[in-house]
Order: C-alpha cells, then sequence, then structure tokens
C-alpha cells in the first residue's frame, strides 16, 4: 500500500473517469476498502482513473483539526458521501430533467404570447441588431417606461385566458335603457319648406369624408334658416387628402334631394344667369374668418342674410364646423339629424364594396340589423360566399379606428418615444402641412408633450389600444377590423398590438386588387369603406374622440344601433393617469381600472349642452323615448 499522497497533487478529474466512477457499485467499494486496510491513499487510482475526491477539503481539515480528524475518518467521510451520491444518482438525474422540461415547456408557451420573445426572434432573421425593443428606446419617457412590462402581462392574461370562456358582456351594451331609444328624424316639418326664395347658397366644403358630411349638413340647415336654396355642395381638394371626389362620387345626389324635397329647396347647379356672378367682388365670398366657429342663428341672419338680398348669392368657402349647437331651434336641429342619419346614403359602388368586406370578416350573407340595412341597402346578397363561408356561422368582429396617421400624430406636439429623429420628421411634416399652427405657437408658451399626455390631449398609440382591449378582456384571437391606413411608424409601430392580437385585417387584407382599384385613389372613398365597416361592427373601439370618423360613427351605432351596438370610448387623459401614476401597477388593478373608464363612457346620456347632435343624438330632436 502507498503512503498518504503517493498519487500526483492537483491531478485534474476526467469527465470519462467520473462515468466509470459513478458504474462502480456499492460491493465493489466496500471490497477496495478491505483491499488497502481501510486507510487508501487519497489519490487512489479505482479502473486506470486518478482520483483527488475531497483532498483539498480532507487535506484542511487534517491540517486544522488533526488531534479529532485522522485519515482514516477523512476518507471513510468522503466514502460515505461517495455511496449517498450513488444511491441516489438517478433521482437527482430524473430531478433535474423534469425541472429542465417543465423550463423549456414554459419558455415555449411565453414565446408564444410575448410580444418581446417575437421581436427577438424577427432581430435575428431580418436586422443585425442583437436585440429589438418592442417600444422606441429613443427619448423613452413618461409612460413608454410602462409599456414593455405591461405589454408583457397583457401576453400573459392572453395566455391564461385562452382556453377559457369568454365573456358575453363584452359584446354587448352594458346599460339596458339604451334600447328604449329609437330613430325618429326622418318625420317631416308641419311647416313645409319655404316658398318665398331669398337666394342661392354655395358650399365649397373642406377636410376629409368626415368632416364634409358634416358641413353639409350644417349647411342644409342654415338653408332652412335662411329661407335660400342649396346647391348641391363642392369638396375642396386637399394637399394633406389628395382626393378630387364630389359629391356625386360619394352619395347618391338624387336621394338627397328627394329626401330632403318638402323641407329644403336643393338644385345641383345655379340657374345660367348667376353662373357668372363674380361671387368674390360682389362681397358675397364667406370664409372660416367671417364666422365665429360655432357660430348662432342670430349671427348667420345678421351678417349672411343681408349679402343673400342683395347680391342673390353666397358662397361658404372652405365651409365645415360653423354652425353651433345650442341655442338651435328645435327643427333646424332635427333638419341636421335628418340629413345625417337618413339623406346622405352612399352611391352603390361603396355600398357593393362595402358589402363584400363586411360579409367576408363575418363569414355570412343576408342583413342582421337596422345599422346593415341603412349603410349597404339591399346589397347583400342570399347566395353563400363561395371562398369565404365559414361553416361555423356568422363570427363577431370589433372594429378599431386607431387615429395614428402622421398627420393627427404631427398636429397633436405630442412625442411617442420615437426620440430626436421622430422630433425632426414630425417638425418637418408640420412645416410643410400645418405652418398656421407654428405661427400660432410662436405667439403663445405650448405645452410640454409630457403636458400634453397629461391632459389627454395626446393620440392612443396602437401599444396603448392593445393594452385597453387586453385590459377589458378581449381574447388573443379576437377578429379585428383595423380603420385607416399608413399607421405612422409602420409595422415596428404595430408590432405590439398585432402580437396581441394576431387575427388584425384591413380592408386591404380583405379585398383584392382588383376590388380596391375604383377607388385607390380617392381617400375620400376609402374612408367610405372603413365608415361601413365601423358602423357595422359587433364592437367599435376609438381611439381619439376628437375624430369626426370616431364621433360620426359612435353617433350612427347611437342611432340605429337598437341598444346592441356598443361603442368604447376610453378616456385619454384617464388613461395617462393610469400609465403614468402607477409605475408597479399589477394586471389585475390596471384591468379594474380600465374596465371602470370603459364603462363610465357607455352610460346611457341624453346629449348635453353644447355637445354635437352627430355624435350624441339621444335628444328629442333625433330621437324618440319609448
Amino acid at each position: 500500500m502507498g503512503k498518504q499522497g503517493s498519487s500526483p497533487r492537483g491531478r485534474r478529474v476526467e469527465n470519462e473517469d467520473l462515468d466509470i466512477s459513478f458504474g462502480v457499485k456499492e460491493h465493489e467499494f466496500r471490497s477496495l476498502d478491505l483491499q488497502h486496510g481501510g486507510d487508501p491513499p487519497l489519490g487512489r487510482r479505482l479502473s486506470g482513473g486518478e482520483y483527488n475526491w475531497d483532498k483539498v477539503v480532507l487535506t484542511k481539515g487534517m491540517k486544522n483539526d488533526s488531534a479529532k480528524f485522522t485519515p482514516c475518518k477523512g476518507v471513510y467521510v468522503g466514502k460515505r458521501q461517495m455511496w449517498w451520491l450513488h444511491r441516489h444518482i438517478r433521482s437527482i438525474v430524473f430531478t433535474l430533467l423534469l425541472m429542465g422540461f417543465l423550463y423549456l415547456l414554459d419558455s415555449l408557451l411565453f414565446s408564444i404570447f410575448d410580444p418581446a420573445m417575437l421581436q427577438s426572434n424577427y432581430s435575428l432573421q431580418g436586422s443585425s441588431k442583437t436585440e429589438v425593443e418592442m417600444v422606441p428606446r429613443a427619448a423613452k419617457e413618461g409612460p413608454v417606461k410602462l409599456y414593455e412590462r405591461l405589454l408583457n402581462l397583457a401576453a400573459s392574461s392572453l395566455a391564461e385566458r385562452e382556453f377559457k370562456q369568454e365573456s358575453s358582456k363584452l359584446w354587448e351594451e352594458p346599460y339596458p335603457q339604451a334600447s328604449s331609444w329609437k330613430p325618429c328624424a326622418d318625420k317631416t316639418s308641419p311647416h313645409g319648406k319655404p316658398r318665398n326664395i331669398t337666394g342661392y347658397i354655395l358650399i365649397s366644403a373642406n377636410g376629409g369624408l368626415n368632416q364634409q358630411r358634416v358641413a353639409v349638413c350644417n349647411a342644409v340647415a342654415v338653408a332652412s334658416l335662411l329661407n335660400a336654396t342649396l346647391v348641391i355642395p363642392k369638396f375642396l381638394y386637399s394637399n394633406v387628402w389628395k382626393d378630387p371626389s364630389q359629391f356625386g362620387d360619394i352619395y347618391q345626389e338624387d336621394y338627397f334631394m328627394d329626401m330632403l324635397k318638402d323641407e329644403v329647396n336643393i338644385m345641383k347647379e345655379l340657374p345660367p344667369n348667376l353662373k357668372l356672378l363674380d361671387v368674390e367682388a360682389a362681397g358675397s365670398l364667406i370664409t372660416d374668418a367671417d364666422l365665429s366657429k360655432e357660430a348662432t342663428p342670430d349671427e348667420y341672419i345678421e351678417k349672411i342674410l343681408p349679402l343673400l338680398l342683395r347680391n342673390r348669392v353666397v358662397h361658404f368657402l372652405g365651409y365645415g364646423n360653423r354652425l353651433g349647437f345650442d341655442p338651435l331651434p328645435y327643427e333646424l336641429q332635427r333638419l341636421r339629424c335628418k340629413c345625417n342619419f337618413h339623406a346622405l346614403k352612399f352611391v352603390p359602388e361603396i355600398q357593393q364594396i362595402g358589402s363584400l368586406l363586411v360579409r367576408r370578416i363575418r363569414r355570412y350573407d343576408f342583413a342582421r340589423s337596422t345599422l346593415d340595412k341603412q349603410l349597404l341597402g339591399n346589397l347583400i346578397p342570399h347566395v353563400p360566399l363561395r371562398h369565404y363561408h365559414a361553416a361555423e356561422g356568422p363570427s363577431k368582429y370589433l372594429a378599431l379606428h386607431l387615429r395614428f396617421e402622421i398627420d393627427m400624430v404631427a398636429y397633436s406636439m405630442c412625442e411617442f418615444g420615437g426620440g430626436e429623429t421622430e422630433r425632426s420628421e414630425l417638425q418637418t411634416y408640420r412645416e410643410v402641412h400645418f405652418p398656421l399652427l407654428l405661427e400660432r405657437l410662436k405667439k403663445s408658451k405650448p405645452l410640454s408633450p409630457q403636458e400634453l399626455r397629461k391632459t389627454g390631449k395626446c393620440p392612443l398609440t396602437p401599444e396603448e389600444a392593445g393594452l385597453v382591449l387586453a385590459g377589458l378582456g378581449f381574447k388573443h384571437g379576437t377578429y379585428i377590423y383595423l380603420a385607416g391606413s399608413d399607421i405612422y411608424g409602420g409595422q415596428s409601430r404595430m408590432q405590439a398590438l398585432t402580437t396581441l392580437y394576431p387575427n388584425l385585417v384591413t380592408k386591404e387584407d380583405l379585398l383584392t386588387p382588383s376590388e380596391l382599384a375604383p377607388f385607390r385613389n380617392f381617400s375620400s372613398q376609402l374612408a367610405a369603406l372603413d365608415f361601413i365597416a365601423c358602423a357595422t361592427s359587433d364592437v367599435f373601439a376609438m381611439t381619439d374622440s376628437g375624430s369626426q370618423l370616431s364621433s360620426l360613427v359612435s353617433g350612427f351605432r347611437t342611432y340605429y344601433g337598437g341598444g346592441h351596438a356598443p361603442t368604447l370610448r376610453p378616456s385619454k387623459k384617464r388613461l395617462s393617469a393610469i400609465l403614468s401614476r402607477n409605475k408597479t401597477i399589477g394586471w389585475h388593478s390596471f384591468e379594474g381600472k380600465i374596465r371602470k373608464m370603459i364603462d363610465e363612457g357607455q352610460r346611457v346620456q341624453v346629449r348635453g349642452l353644447g355637445r354635437s347632435i352627430y355624435r350624441h343624438p339621444r335628444c328629442k330632436e333625433c330621437m324618440c323615448r319609448h
């Protein structure tokens, strides 16, 4: 037998030697101990391998406690440790393998629903960067810091909710009183239309589809107020919208005239003897500067009626929101409602493609509601769709108007986490498209981006919209129709939303290029398709209450929905407070605050003083309560 320490010191344990030792049986350890008289060298050789098990520990023990810890005792302890390890090795290996399997399974499930994981995958495929952030990191201030964490919590919540029954309340009006209000603005005035005509009113409406719609109905009310004949309105060409469409390209002219014929005189053109009149030279050209933003009837009578009587023609150039809502005579208010909800029908070409759009996302072939019939007429056929029909029947869908195009983003003067690049890009856009805004800001002290967000002046981002929907409880597979196009920031900005809700489609997804071709260069006609898809949806979610599309669609759903067309109206101010004040908010707390915010916006209320009648038609001039 060799003496203690006869083996070379510092020899490292080889992997193959370790494997061999694990295969030695218990009785073999005992026989080895007997062969060496129970006092083996610390560097003992087993099956050709050299070991120095517990050498450092045992040597230390012998040095520090030589009187109590003899070499024999030290080796005995080492042997007991090896015996215990050998006896339980299978349990240890099994436990480690089980833990590894569960970890991999958890990682797999998390990667399916976690936006950050998906973005990492995209970055490996198409980016040279080592990491792709879900939200921009530059100029990361305020609530932006919270989004990544909340989006991850939302993804986890959606994953847990995937196999649970979805609450039907999400798709219903929460307050039954909504069904007691019925449309009744189509009644004819007992006074009839005026016989003595004071003159002719020309309207050149500015803005996009929805601003023009408001201008038309305001013009109808003004024509009735002044006992004038309204000439079919013209639409101004805008450098922002870039659409040459005119009234007859979007609305049915003859239907419009026929619906209002008993109350307002309407003609398609001026009489020949007035066509050559130089309206501007005659002093009959009226711009926004000549009227208050929400002028009263008295202002029209004092300023406009004398010009009309003198020149027989008045031209409102760039006409829009230039008639207040209160105070206004009952009949004029009702006439506005009749114009908006009854007289303005989209042309058959728009109705036809609009019906195709709705059928493809819903997968059914019949008009189910009054909203469908009012917007689409008789253009929903009663034959099955060949390619889009689904055996499971109609599917519900949520329409989301995400007002996050560059014009809205730039005009808001807010910041959205894009840093100096974003600020420079939006400033350049303002200089080209909103020079008057910049001039106005020079004369006053503008609010900071943080103050604007805190006061609810900033449009909701795609990330914020996704968080609201997830907080309400809409499931991962919810079908969502996205209104609008050209979201600022493109796909990278939309990534978080589409990860939470992958079944998100646009009209470009649902319609073929040939079906969209007639509308391709006409933004107002494309907006009409969005109007139809949003108004007929099972649930409509707006992200900016100041948007004309959202206002008109929500009003249309209130008027014709019969209490079965819920609209989600998040408060930007309240949402900003939730996101910025609660840095470590838990998901259940977040859900509670979001649901309370939306619930308050869905309460059934009669139109308040000064509120838009197009958005809030629950009033005696527009609707009847049963």
